[in-house]
């Protein structure tokens, strides 16, 4: 947890995202939801609070979880390959690498 000082006034969601920079606004927005940020010593879950310049913030960022890559047996469509090289038709919607939401069926566990 880190203590800080609101460097502007603004959604709590947006402040929280420029203080971490390697986050994005919905990844501080889902801190803020889940109950990882207080705003003046009080857990606030709502994104959209208003946060005021000089406001003290707490911010718990939770250490990443290592994504556990599975190969999965998905249909794909191989234009070509070699030892080096794929060149994949991939279907319209498919999730190509894990993300936070999309931890299996991506184009990577296919490929694996």
């Amino acid at each position: 947890m880190r203590p800080l000082r609101s460097p502007r006034s603004g959604r709590l969601d947006v402040v929280v995202s420029e203080l971490f920079p390697e986050l994005s606004r919905s990844r501080a927005a889902q801190l803020v939801r889940d109950g990882r940020v207080a705003l003046a010593g009080a857990v606030v879950q709502r994104p959209s609070a208003r946060v005021q310049a000089g406001d003290s913030l707490t911010v718990d960022v939770p250490a990443p979880r290592p994504s556990e890559l599975i190969p999965e047996a998905l249909p794909l469509s191989i234009v070509y390959q070699d030892e080096d090289l794929a060149i994949v038709d991939k279907a319209a919607g498919m999730v190509v690498h894990p993300a936070p939401g999309h931890t299996r069926g991506t184009l990577v566990h296919a490929l694996l």
